[in-house]
């Protein structure tokens, strides 16, 4: 389903009105008002127009319109109704190039490029992976790309590139869905950050949840707190220069903008990852050649320099353990070669090229 944007709203007398987003609490849900709560799990929408939805009634709990005060409770069924339909987010077929490096009757594993939107969704209704999948498996009579038993199994972000698993019939995405939450895949991303290490390996810890400030972006947050969800992770050097690090990471849960969220909080945010403050000059010296050796960086690859390079997992139906390792991108690739040369002294002369 797609994320509703909450506009200017105003609500005519017995207006017939449209569930846009249902959300049901959680066993353990503390007492919490319901504008925070629909603030915390909608990410385009601000808490001042929860509040305004809720004063015109389009805010409910359990099939009644509640106020912003109304405290929601463990098992309450909280819902967004607004006066207009919502947007037809039927999935189509659309005739869009993948990189598909395996496929069986079950699955296939494709290794996305960057810039493409895994699944649509708010301001990206065509172009995706998903329409993309759709169209590759048109053919496929048990396939449905709107029903929810099949399909993507996990994603990654938008800029980011590399291997994913997709399920083509239900038994797949269970199967595979349930060794996600166990924790028994294994899944690694190579990873370019600024800053140097003292260390050669770490380990992350730290609850992440929506950045109050910013909702595109995530915060990190106490392990024992109550605010977001557990998460970590365990990163390895691989190469330095000086200024930045190529580290691999290897993540033992999968949040949203997990390894970006963490290596910021850690004072190593990836490299031209703009939400993140990764296209600032954070390290480095004050020259204009070092500047323009960095601008020339970020033209390079012009995305935070994230690649999910390998994935493994049991296979739904044999139990085979199958294990993919994909080359970094272009982009990538070129960006790492440039540190190389410029952390070897071979390309001082030639950083305004």
């Amino acid at each position: 389903m797609t994320e509703p944007i909450i506009d200017d709203i105003e609500l005519e007398e017995s207006a017939q009105l449209y569930e846009h987003f249902r959300i049901v609490a959680d066993k353990g849900q503390v007492p919490l008002r319901v504008d925070k709560f629909l603030f915390e799990h909608l990410q385009h929408s601000s808490r001042n127009r929860i509040q305004k939805a809720a004063e015109v009634g389009f805010v409910h709990v359990n099939d009644h319109p509640v106020k912003s005060n109304y405290k929601v409770r463990p098992l309450d069924v909280v819902t967004l109704m607004l006066d207009r339909p919502r947007h037809d987010d039927t999935i189509e077929a659309e005739d869009i190039p993948l990189n598909v490096v395996y496929e069986d009757d079950e699955l296939m594993v494709i290794n996305k490029e960057a810039g493409m939107v895994v699944h649509p969704g708010c301001g990206n209704y065509h172009g995706t992976l998903v329409n993309a999948i759709a169209w590759h498996l048109r053919n496929l009579a048990d396939y449905d790309p709107n029903d929810p038993e099949v399909g993507l199994v996990h994603r990654i972000d938008k800029d980011t590139s590399g291997l994913l698993v997709i399920a083509k019939t239900p038994n797949a995405k269970t199967k595979l869905g349930v060794q996600f939450f166990n924790k028994t895949t294994h899944r690694s991303y190579h990873a370019l950050v600024w800053g140097n290490f003292s260390e050669e390996s770490g380990r992350i810890e730290g609850n992440i949840g929506r950045d109050p400030k910013d909702r595109l972006r995530m915060s990190v947050f106490p392990p024992d707190s109550d605010i977001g969800k557990p998460a970590v992770t365990h990163y390895r050097v691989l190469e330095r220069f000086g200024y930045t690090t190529l580290v691999e990471c290897i993540l033992e849960t999968g949040r949203t903008h997990q390894i970006r969220a963490h290596m910021k909080h850690i004072g190593h945010p990836l490299f031209s990852d703009e939400r993140y403050g990764g296209t600032e000059i954070l390290r480095g010296e004050r020259s204009a050649s070092y500047r323009a050796f960095i601008q020339n960086c970020f033209s390079i690859c012009p995305r935070q320099a994230l690649h999910a390079k390998t994935l493994g997992f049991a296979h739904p139906t044999t139990g085979n353990k199958m294990d993919f390792n994909s080359e970094l991108p272009d982009d990538m690739a070129q960006l790492i070669s440039k540190w190389r040369g410029f952390n070897q002294g071979t390309t001082r002369d030639t950083f305004e090229e």
